[in-house]
């Protein structure tokens, strides 16, 4: 279902001259996920995105694509709730909490993602994006990322006349606790 990511899949020919377009977001997709974690909770827009019983041990991710399989529990967020509230335990018992600030992150409220202004067919519905926000923590490690559909003039998948759009996962956000 999913074009893929390679941020070198393009034209190799796109110049300081095809700037990536910007584009601007009014609402979002929202998922927590956690790994290496003891007692992960996260509230995000007044929800209890992950809620683990204090002793509940979260295994490290399994592979190096792990990130696959992530996709949106909340959606159609209008921009911006109050910042997550995270609280867990790393796997060495050290008590971490944070606050995430996801309106700072993207004050601009521009989309994140790697398409040419020079890709984007005429018409596309540009003002609807709706990006997916994820948020990582992983042992002392939170991340977010940003991922968006964005529709392409040619297939990204040559044959699959299904794969005009790319939607690279996008890190924007780190810090170890």
């Amino acid at each position: 279902m999913s074009a893929p990511t390679d941020p070198t899949s393009h034209s190799a020919s796109q110049s300081a001259n095809d700037p990536i377009a910007e584009l601007h977001f009014r609402k979002h997709g929202f998922q927590a996920i956690a790994y290496s974690t003891i007692g992960c909770t996260v509230i995000y827009n007044h929800h209890y995105l992950i809620e683990d019983a204090a002793d509940k041990i979260r295994p490290a991710p399994r592979g190096g694509d792990y990130q696959k399989a992530w996709g949106s529990v909340e959606v159609g967020i209008p921009n911006f709730p109050q910042p997550a509230e995270v609280h867990w335990k790393s796997p060495d018992g050290a008590a971490h909490s944070a606050i995430v600030d996801i309106g700072g992150i993207f004050v601009d409220q521009r989309v994140r993602h790697r398409v040419h202004e020079s890709e984007i067919p005429e018409g596309w519905l540009r003002d609807e994006i709706a990006p997916d926000i994820y948020m990582e923590i992983n042992d002392r490690t939170i991340n977010v990322y940003m991922q968006a559909h964005v529709a392409t003039k040619k297939e990204q998948v040559s044959g699959n006349k299904y794969s005009n759009f790319r939607n690279d996962l996008i890190k924007v956000w780190s810090r170890t606790y």
